[in-house]
């Protein structure tokens, strides 16, 4: 019966390469075998499988296993790993590809690099940050509890490329904390890439730890949405990922957008229904450049700009150095009353944001 697991797998195994196109296209055939990088489609070679030999037992076709980690199957566990699927959502993924195969059989199109929807699904890959690297890194940053923030995921081994003339030895994969961009429709336009020292402890040794890619000009890193619940028309606004992610340990239901640079900050697009809009300003000339211009900006569409301002080089300077006290008392001295009594908490009470 065609239902069944074995059948499935059975049939996954005789479109082997097929599903190797599909599922792992960042892979390349070399004789008998499909080699990649890992289940989450990074580019290498330690993950391995065979395209041909018999149906069943040792050599058969579909067996897969990574030399790296130890993981092996059949191809019904391999499209489990790469999309995070078990039991009958599973079954269900192999009988429409199988369907897809016979109507389709050519493999997707590659996508642009660089692309959005390179961006999109650099991203899917990625996983939720709880227990990773990624949540040590912003634990090390000061930002506990950030786990449940959707923007947010984790890849154990994002393909970097080395700058031209920097040395990196012979490392071609980093572990990475993965940051959506998305538009004000939440449509994710970009991706930025954080890559971490193994360890998680800070960025990886490389010359750019950080990389974005796709459409980022007035598009953010959203953290809540204008819209989300009683909020829709404030937001706060600054340049990266921990500045941001700094203010919502005490204003933890107030959206959130990292622009990702200063350039990209003055350049941030508006909601439609935002009437107030805090920027959270880094100190240096770049910072007081972009937080200028976007609250011209900002007061030309007939929006209030507020400038949130930090002691030190920027919040998350503030968060590591001063601690969470300091930084909530010096963002509700800046917060207009009324802002303060519907989004201030003291460190300790944050709420959830997605």
């Amino acid at each position: 019966m065609a239902d069944t697991v074995s059948d499935l797998a059975r049939r996954l195994a005789e479109n082997a390469e097929a599903v190797c196109r599909y599922y792992l296209s960042n892979g390349r055939r070399h004789g008998s075998y499909w080699l990649v990088g890992d289940v989450h489609n990074a580019p290498g070679r330690s993950l391995y499988v065979r395209l041909q030999g018999p149906n069943l037992g040792k050599g058969a076709a579909g067996k897969w296993t990574d030399a790296a980690d130890g993981g092996h199957g059949d191809l019904l566990d391999l499209i489990g790993a790469v999309r995070g699927l078990h039991g009958g959502d599973l079954l269900d993924e192999a009988r429409r590809f199988l369907g897809l195969v016979r109507t389709q059989p050519q493999p997707p199109p590659p996508v642009t690099a660089g692309s959005a929807e390179a961006a999109q699904r650099l991203f899917a890959m990625g996983r939720p940050i709880g227990g990773t690297l990624a949540e040590t890194y912003l634990r090390e940053r000061g930002l506990r509890h950030m786990v449940e923030a959707n923007a947010l995921r984790f890849h154990p081994r994002c393909w970097y490329r080395p700058d031209p003339g920097i040395p990196n030895g012979t490392r071609d994969t980093w572990p990475a904390l993965l940051a959506a961009v998305a538009d004000g429709d939440d449509r994710i336009t970009g991706l930025q890439r954080t890559y971490l020292d193994p360890s998680g402890r800070t960025k990886a040794p490389v010359g750019t730890p950080r990389r974005a890619m796709g459409h980022l000009l007035g598009n953010a890193v959203r953290l809540g949405s204008p819209g989300d619940g009683v909020v829709r028309d404030l937001m706060a606004a600054g340049e990266g990922i921990e500045t941001v992610l700094s203010l919502r340990c005490t204003l933890p239901c107030l959206p959130l957008a990292a622009a990702l640079s200063a350039g990209h900050l003055a350049a941030l697009l508006f909601p439609p229904e935002l009437r107030r809009l805090y920027i959270a300003r880094d100190n240096d000339p770049a910072g007081h450049w972009a937080a200028e211009k976007l609250m011209a900006r900002a007061q030309a569409a007939g929006i209030e700009a507020l400038v949130l301002a930090p002691t030190r080089g920027d919040w998350n300077d503030d968060l590591l150095e001063l601690g969470p006290d300091s930084v909530a008392r010096a963002l509700r001295s800046q917060l207009t009353p009324e802002d303060v009594t519907l989004f201030w908490r003291p460190p300790g009470r944050g709420g959830q944001m997605r």
